[in-house]
């Protein structure tokens, strides 16, 4: 009976595991990405978010889910940003990419960085004092959120 328990257990988990969303494409050059969304930035008068990480991390897939369905955080994010989501994996580094973002991989993952309108990093931000319970606080992913606005920062200039 508990090796039948065991083998849902097993095949619930790989249907969850399989049915998650991908945010993270590994073919992607992570260099090329930056660029288009940094032009569109340029375009629509935001600030770039690169979210940095892969498909294989639970924390990854829970703030993008969080981020995009928020009621208060997909909006903000939304006028305020281009989203993106720069893979790091064991098949694609995107080593140009880390370099050019200063290496937030040192911060774990995910981690986040802040593109300006001209896609100069000007803020990395790792995720877990962002972190509550099993998920992301909405109060603390706002206030990052909202400090790193393009209007956010150019009111300090």
């Amino acid at each position: 009976m508990k090796r039948i328990f065991l083998f849902v257990a097993i095949v619930i988990s790989a249907c969850q595991i399989s049915a998650q969303t991908k945010y993270y494409n590994e073919e992607v050059d992570g260099m090329d990405q930056i660029r288009t969304a940094t032009a569109l930035a340029q375009q629509t008068g935001r600030y770039v978010l690169c979210q940095v990480g892969g498909n294989w991390c639970p924390w990854c897939i829970r703030f993008a889910d969080f981020a995009t369905t928020d009621s208060i955080i997909a909006p903000l994010l939304e006028k305020n940003y281009v989203y993106v989501h720069i893979n790091y994996s064991k098949n694609n580094k995107n080593t140009e990419a880390m370099k050019y973002l200063g290496n937030p991989a040192r911060f774990g993952f995910p981690v986040f960085v802040v593109l300006d309108e001209n896609g100069k990093p000007i803020h990395i931000q790792e995720s877990e004092s962002l972190e509550e319970g099993k998920s992301y606080s909405r109060k603390k992913v706002e206030k990052f959120l909202t400090l790193w606005t393009k209007k956010s920062v150019n009111t300090l200039k």
